[in-house]
């Protein structure tokens, strides 16, 4: 492999994992939920989708793998925990926090299969 082999896996990863998002962003749209957030980045850690459906909101970590068991295991404690406080982040800048309830969910994109929606994952 040449000096750019490295980088060419990660630009495919990379490609692969945004091209995840929007399907999983596509799959909630279809279940009723309005996107408000879409790699909500903060210094504090990254957020997938937001999700909102009424004053529910789902903050989702998206996961391309070839099963539903492998992307629940991909969801590290310390992924989690910053996919919180991002959350925390964003909840303290919204005008109806109060009304807000929060819930963490992982949407596996497996090959040739509909997204499956993990809800209260973590």
């Amino acid at each position: 492999m040449g000096t750019d082999g490295p980088s060419r896996a990660r630009l495919r990863a990379y490609r692969r994992g945004h091209l995840a998002e929007y399907a999983a962003a596509l799959f909630l749209l279809a279940k009723g939920y309005r996107i408000v957030g879409l790699r909500y980045r903060t210094k504090i850690g990254e957020i997938d989708i937001i999700a909102r459906k009424r004053d529910l909101v789902a903050c989702i970590e998206v996961k391309a793998r070839q099963s539903e068991e492998s992307a629940v295991f991909a969801v590290s404690g310390t992924a989690q925990r910053r996919i919180r406080a991002a959350s925390d982040l964003w909840l303290s800048r919204q005008p109806d926090a109060h009304r807000l309830s929060l819930r963490y969910d992982i949407v596996a994109v497996l090959p040739w299969r509909v997204p499956v929606h993990l809800k209260d994952a973590f």
